[in-house]
């Protein structure tokens, strides 16, 4: 079974920064082939923010572009996501995903607010 931890989460206000960490842990045997976050605010789909390959390429949401910045620790099996300038419209629930071995996990969520 493989577990995805995430901290990090809370309130913020506007302009304000939050960094965001994922662990996976437990019975991984193959490779992490990405690692990344999604965010569902209430009454919006799920959206991905920000990934990163087990080769270092990253994607973002165009959304985020230039305020948040995603980086991986592969020893530590560790995906990190700083979020700067946060917005108003960045509040929602955030969840980290990992595909290891072809199959999607995910991490339970954590919930980031950010008031105006």
């Amino acid at each position: 079974q493989v577990q995805l931890v995430e901290s990090g989460g809370g309130l913020v206000q506007a302009g304000g920064s939050l960094r965001l960490s994922c662990a996976a842990s437990g019975r991984i045997f193959f490779s992490i082939n990405a690692m990344g976050w999604y965010r569902q605010a209430p009454g919006n789909q799920r959206e991905l923010v920000a990934r990163i390959t087990s080769g270092g390429d990253t994607n973002y949401a165009d959304s985020v572009k230039g305020r948040f910045s995603i980086s991986g620790d592969n020893r530590k099996k560790t995906v990190y996501l700083q979020m700067n300038s946060l917005k108003p419209e960045d509040t929602a629930v955030y969840y980290c995903n990992a595909i290891i071995g072809g199959f999607n996990y995910w991490g339970q969520g954590t919930q980031v607010t950010v008031s105006s």
